[in-house]
């Protein structure tokens, strides 16, 4: 009876020092996810202006540009996914690569072929296990990601949308369409993986706040004339508007990681609790059990005793 004690306590211990452990992330993942948001709301400023001097140049000028018109056959389409580079985020990950497999087969019924680019460590692994090429991986950012990390994918997926699928980059073939798969933020209990098309940029992509303007302003509309040339700033908008839309992504993704992580803790803690709780009412049950041989043995020896006195 005392063994089994002894085995409930080291039990109560190691579960709660794992408690210890999952409170600590959960309340790291809370705090995360307060500077993600922080983070999202300071990017809006620049994407918003970005996004409406793209859409400047291109009610006011006739541009053709590959990352705008996009390619009159499209064979080859990038997915660009992001997800966790660590783990015990709750299905955080995996629910991000179930959808990007998802566009990647509605691609290939569509007669295109989806060419992976993966940001993350457990989206390496994953298409690395089940032996599925990535044209490309970035790892090691996707709690904090900078803008920094953001443009150098960028710069890999325009550099493959300017070659198209015609043209070749570093011997391999281009792309003709680009799409990133993210998890948006929605709230703190809910995130939801999406899939957006980036390439070719579409008309309402660049609309910002088209009815509201048209509604508020019945005047006459602005002319604009583009010093350097409009071809010459569309070279140069256009893969920072990628950037930008990456970069949004990479930040939805990190408050949503951090959201993913803290429920995940926040359920382990609970589960640890209730199992010290178990425990402990075990062991209550089997010291109350050795009291009471115990006791049920002094009395036996005391009658014992009383017995052998009387005769």
């Amino acid at each position: 009876m005392g063994a089994q004690l002894r085995v409930y306590r080291r039990q109560i211990k190691a579960v709660g020092s794992t408690k210890k452990i999952t409170k600590a992330m959960e309340l790291i993942a809370a705090s995360r996810i307060a500077k993600a948001q922080s983070r999202m709301k300071a990017a809006r400023p620049y994407s918003y202006e970005l996004t409406r001097a793209l859409s400047a140049l291109g009610k006011n000028a006739s541009l053709k540009h590959p990352l705008l018109t996009g390619s009159e056959n499209p064979r080859r389409s990038a997915i660009l996914v992001i997800t966790a580079d660590r783990g015990l985020a709750g299905g955080y990950s995996s629910n991000a690569i179930r959808r990007a497999n998802e566009l990647a087969d509605q691609l290939r019924s569509d007669g295109k072929e989806p060419v992976l680019y993966v940001i993350g460590r457990k989206a390496v692994t994953f298409y690395r296990f089940r032996q599925i090429p990535v044209e490309e991986a970035w790892t090691g950012f996707s709690e904090q990601p900078n803008f920094v990390n953001a443009r150098e994918a960028a710069q890999t997926l325009v550099a493959a949308l300017n070659a198209t699928s015609d043209g070749s980059v570093d011997g391999s073939a281009g792309v003709d369409e680009l799409y990133l798969v993210f998890t948006r933020f929605e709230s703190m209990v809910t995130q939801t993986p999406v899939a957006e098309q980036l390439s070719p940029v579409s008309a309402s992509d660049l609309g910002v706040d088209e009815a509201k303007e048209s509604s508020e302003s019945s005047g006459p509309k602005p002319a604009y004339d583009f010093e350097p040339e409009a071809e010459e700033l569309l070279v140069t908008l256009l893969p920072r508007y990628i950037s930008a839309r990456i970069f949004a992504g990479l930040l939805e993704s990190a408050a949503s990681e951090s959201a993913s992580r803290r429920r995940a803790m926040k359920s382990a803690s609970d589960n640890a609790s209730d199992l010290i709780e178990m425990y402990t009412r075990l062991a209550n049950q089997a010291r109350q059990a050795e009291i009471t041989q115990e006791i049920s043995e002094i009395v036996g020896g005391a009658d014992a005793l009383a017995a052998a006195g009387s005769d």
